[in-house]
């Protein structure tokens, strides 16, 4: 084979030596064809497209300024001549972008004369922005008071949530000019008092760091659960024990008030900030899950059992029932009362019921604030002693107690009750009484963790946990993750009554069982089960059950189904018989019909429900 190779190649070669004409042009056809095809496969098509200039992405008569090309340059300059800004970093393309464009616009219109509102593309490539700034997510919201900042706000996108936590940045510190204000601000809230005299300067250096502090406090935690408030009267400070200039006082309802301790620290805005995050009291806990599935909520079901409370939440007004809440929660703190008497006043009121028979009745509730609403809505009557449950919150106990009083006594003062002394005024009398959730955490092992959340916000996860309609009423559970149980207040039922029945040692309460609601088909050989049907389903006493327990997560399930399926066939007919399934991943089961393992086939006789411990024994399992 090699040799008429060789052979070959040398009658090529002689051909070539006679006719070199024929050589040069094979060889230069040869390189002809090689060079396109090496220039064709070998070289990178680098032909882009230049991308197109960005547009506005708020309108140009807005009161937003648009920085469209990422100029952060401008974007310093204006926030240097403003006294508080709003600097918000978008990318064109984000969808959440889109959604907080109309919120950052509604809250713009109405704090347009007192804020600088800045909107900077940061996506672009060209611009400074997308070369300075490096953005994992957008938008990204950043506040700055005068020189301080940024303070990033990392609630909710929307109008009213943004708009509060703008107005708190603007005033980070409240003016509080006599006691009634100081008493009003340390009541149902942790807060912060500074006292500076202002007599030798316009704002001397404490005030300055107590201010910073403030901020200092809204950057660590932008729910704003600890208020900073300035008092300036030498005689509203001491009701708070404040005697020396440029002094902070920290309020704490359960354990003893502190005083910044300016010996052992400098009076700076961090040190007053650290300070203040070490020792203040959490009492109700405000947690803003991301979705339904949730590592910060689980995290802290994790720590022990939980009263999670849905209310609808406005920021920018106050909230009567977070108040109600937090007052409970307060008294369920507070271990220092002895032999069961409550610390917590009851207000009472002497009042004339109306009618033929002249009648006085003592109107008392368990909150204060709740006398005035209670005064318009109590029917009173020469009735005796009564208690009425609140219909306006579950909150709340009213008791009301008439009696007949004879005529004025000629010579008598007009107006005046008998039994009470003259010259006095009828009026709101704090009165001790036994209460039995005081200090209710210091005398239960089942200690609860109290949380709030916006029911608008999360109330896909209220009607997980059992909520039926959104009728701006709260929604209140109990969450014992330890024992994989959760109960729900009814409406009915006081807040009070339903934590003290959950701490007892053998509670009242039952488990409450959600179940997944689904249309039952007439034509269906296998009969869905629920929560609700469960126990009508398996307790027939004329029918045997075959039950089919199963997830939708399961894959032996999804094998086992079709099996089931022929089974019911087989049975297809007979009376005597039911064949039925229930998804455990969707529907709450009693502890006792409970299995250990999916797929799993349980038979309910209909002979032997009469005696329920030959009934458990009979209950068998196939896989």
């Amino acid at each position: 084979m090699l040799q008429r190779v060789r052979a070959q190649l040398r009658q090529v070669s002689a051909q070539m030596a006679r006719r070199p004409v024929l050589c040069c042009g094979a060889i230069l056809l040869i390189c002809a064809l090689i060079l396109p095809i090496t220039l064709t496969c070998g070289r990178e098509k680098a032909v882009v497209a230049l991308a197109r200039a960005p547009g506005r992405f708020f309108p140009a008569d807005g009161p937003v300024l648009d920085l469209f090309l990422g100029q952060l340059e401008e974007a310093h300059v204006l926030r240097e001549e403003a006294d508080v800004s709003v600097v918000f970093y978008y990318a064109p393309w984000c969808a959440h972008c889109l959604t907080a464009q109309r919120v950052l616009q509604q809250v713009a219109l109405r704090l347009t004369a007192q804020v600088q509102f800045v909107a900077v593309n940061c996506w672009w490539h060209q611009g400074r922005c997308r070369k300075q700034k490096n953005f994992f997510q957008y938008p990204v919201i950043h506040l700055y008071y005068w020189r301080f900042g940024p303070i990033e706000y990392r609630g909710p996108v929307q109008s009213e949530y943004l708009e509060s936590f703008i107005l708190r940045v603007s005033t980070p510190l409240t003016y509080l000019p006599t006691s009634r204000a100081l008493h009003t601000f340390l009541t149902h809230q942790q807060g912060v008092v500074g006292y500076f005299q202002f007599n030798s300067s316009p704002q001397p250096a404490g005030y300055i760091s107590f201010l910073l502090s403030a901020l200092h406090a809204l950057r660590r935690d932008h729910q704003g659960a600890v208020r900073f408030a300035v008092v300036t009267n030498q005689a509203v400070a001491e009701g708070v024990s404040l005697r020396e200039d440029e002094s902070v006082y920290l309020h704490r309802h359960l354990n003893s008030s502190l005083v910044f301790p300016r010996a052992q620290r400098n009076l700076t805005a961090q040190a007053v900030c650290d300070w203040v995050f070490e020792n203040r009291e959490s009492v109700v806990h405000w947690i803003q899950p991301t979705g339904a599935k949730s590592y910060s909520l689980e995290a802290e079901l994790q720590k022990g059992p939980a009263l999670l409370t849905f209310l609808p939440h406005n920021p920018l007004s106050a909230n009567q029932l977070l108040n109600q809440v937090t007052d409970v929660a307060l008294r369920y703190h507070s271990c220092g009362s002895e032999d069961g008497v409550s610390s917590v006043p009851r207000c009472c009121q002497s009042l004339l019921a109306s009618g033929a028979e002249a009648s006085v009745c003592e109107l008392c509730v368990s909150h204060c604030w709740a006398l005035s609403v209670c005064v318009e809505h109590v029917q009173l009557s020469s009735a005796p002693c009564r208690s009425v449950q609140g219909s306006y919150s579950p909150f709340s106990q009213i008791s009301v107690c008439c009696r007949s009083v004879p005529r004025p006594i000629p010579g008598s003062i007009p107006g005046s009750i008998p039994g009470s002394i003259p010259g006095s005024i009828p009026g709101s009398i704090p009165v001790s009484i036994t209460d039995s959730i005081t200090g209710l955490q210091c005398r239960t092992n089942n200690t609860l963790r109290f949380y709030m959340l916006d029911a608008t916000l999360h109330w896909t996860l209220a009607q997980r946990l059992g909520a039926t309609n959104h009728s701006g009423r709260p929604f209140i559970t109990i969450i014992n993750l330890r024992d994989e149980t959760h109960y729900v207040l009814k409406h009915t039922d006081s807040l009070e009554d339903f934590i003290q029945n959950f701490s007892v040692s053998f509670s009242p309460l039952h488990r409450h069982l959600v179940g997944h609601k689904q249309h039952q088909h007439t034509q269906s050989l296998i009969q869905e089960v629920t929560s609700d049907s469960f126990l009508d389903t398996v307790m027939d006493s004329q029918r045997d059950v075959l039950l089919l327990y199963y997830s939708t997560w399961c894959g032996f399930c999804s094998l086992l189904n079709h099996v089931f399926l022929q089974l019911a066939r087989l049975f297809q007919g007979n009376g005597a018989l039911t064949v039925a399934r229930v998804n455990v991943g969707r529907n709450d089961l009693p502890w006792e019909f409970m299995v250990d393992h999916l797929p799993s086939v349980l038979l309910f006789p209909r002979h032997r429900f009469k005696n329920p411990v030959i009934k458990c024994k009979t209950l068998f399992r196939t896989v």
